[in-house]
């Protein structure tokens, strides 16, 4: 009867025990009130993941690891599925001599494959090398991937996961924006200060046009008729004729230098272009109807992604240095506060629940 006891006693004290051992395992996230807010996804190019934030509590309700470097992040056409370029090119920023960076890590090239629903990376599909930013095509079979250190751009087919074709094209590829009708692709060139339009049926560049210095991102007019494009050391913002594949114009934005234009994004309507300027600590509003700044709010150190909530109502934008999101109200176009993300936040998306 005794040893029976006693037996008894030790199992219930590991019971116990193990119970507390698994409450302490138990994520963070468990115990975080959450709400049927939107999602916004943010990729942390230094630390290596994502923050999944909860834009009506603005709480991470969780950080997943997805690998090297992660940069571009785009949704697919349904928004089940996000796309993230990861690269094992190593972090150089301006005044880095990448001659004393250790050697690229190509076994962690690709694009991670996120399913929203399981909330976890399914699988990673090559991206050619050293993936940065990308697109995808309008029936979201197909991404179009920037490989910034072969001056090329990949093609990948989403079904069978391969590159279907790279090509060659100006030096330091990065942004990538597909035309609204899907018909052509905008990849800019950082070195060259130009855009390659990809024919995406034929597979190959049909041209080639100057846009400023160091173009990185594209934001088309919905009738595809008019692009803006970013020119980050000349301050501004460049106006390009879509269709003739020409520049139209330059928007000032600032002292080149000091204000250094990274990101565009239009407003659902199209009315209003939103732009991040790095360095500059801003993001600026333009009207498309006239080109002419409205103005801008600081937001954080060194603001690169933007993203729309699903209203329309709050821009996000990634601030790197700061390691945090700044949450603007575009109603008074004033920051109505930040979240803390991971280190080197770089690109952002919102989600309906």
């Amino acid at each position: 009867m005794y040893k029976s006891f006693s037996a008894f006693l030790l199992v219930c004290v590991a019971l116990v025990l193990a119970g507390c051992h698994s409450a302490e395992q138990s994520p963070k996230t468990a115990s975080i009130p959450q709400s049927n807010g939107p999602r916004i996804y943010v990729t942390n190019e230094v630390s290596g993941d994502l923050s999944v934030i909860d834009a009506g509590t603005r709480a991470v309700i969780a950080t997943v690891p997805l690998g090297k470097r992660p940069r571009g992040i785009h949704a697919s056409p349904d928004g089940k599925t996000l796309y993230v370029a990861l690269s094992g090119t190593p972090i150089a920023g301006p005044d880095v001599d990448e001659s004393t960076l250790p050697p690229a890590d190509k076994s962690a090239d690709g694009i991670g494959v996120f399913d929203v629903a399981q909330n976890k990376v399914v699988r990673i599909i090559p991206g050619g090398s050293d993936p940065e930013n990308f697109d995808l095509s309008k029936d979201g079979k197909q991404i179009y991937i920037s490989n910034e250190d072969i001056s090329a751009m990949s093609i990948v087919d989403v079904a069978t996961g391969k590159v279907v074709n790279t090509i060659k094209m100006g030096g330091q590829p990065e942004g990538v924006k597909t035309s609204p009708d899907g018909k052509q692709v905008f990849i800019t060139s950082e070195e060259d200060g130009t855009i390659a339009v990809l024919d995406p049926v034929a597979g190959r560049m049909i041209a080639t046009f100057k846009v400023g210095h160091r173009p990185r991102s594209v934001a088309f007019l919905p009738d595809g008729s008019k692009a803006y494009v970013n020119a980050e050391n000349d301050g501004g913002v460049v106006v390009v004729d879509a269709v003739h594949h020409k520049m139209l114009t330059a928007i000032s934005l600032g002292k080149p230098g000091v204000i250094k234009p990274m990101s565009v994004l239009l407003s659902p309507d199209s009315s209003r272009l939103y732009v991040s300027t790095g360095r500059g600590q801003q993001v600026f509003t333009i009207d498309t109807a006239t080109d002419k700044v409205l103005g801008s709010v600081t937001v954080g150190k060194r603001p690169w992604g933007i993203a729309l909530s699903p209203d329309a109502k709050t821009l996000y934008s990634a601030n790197g240095p700061s390691n945090d999101v700044g949450v603007v109200d575009l109603a008074t176009n004033t920051l109505s506060g930040t979240i803390q993300a991971g280190k080197g936040p770089w690109g952002v998306v919102a989600l309906p629940r």
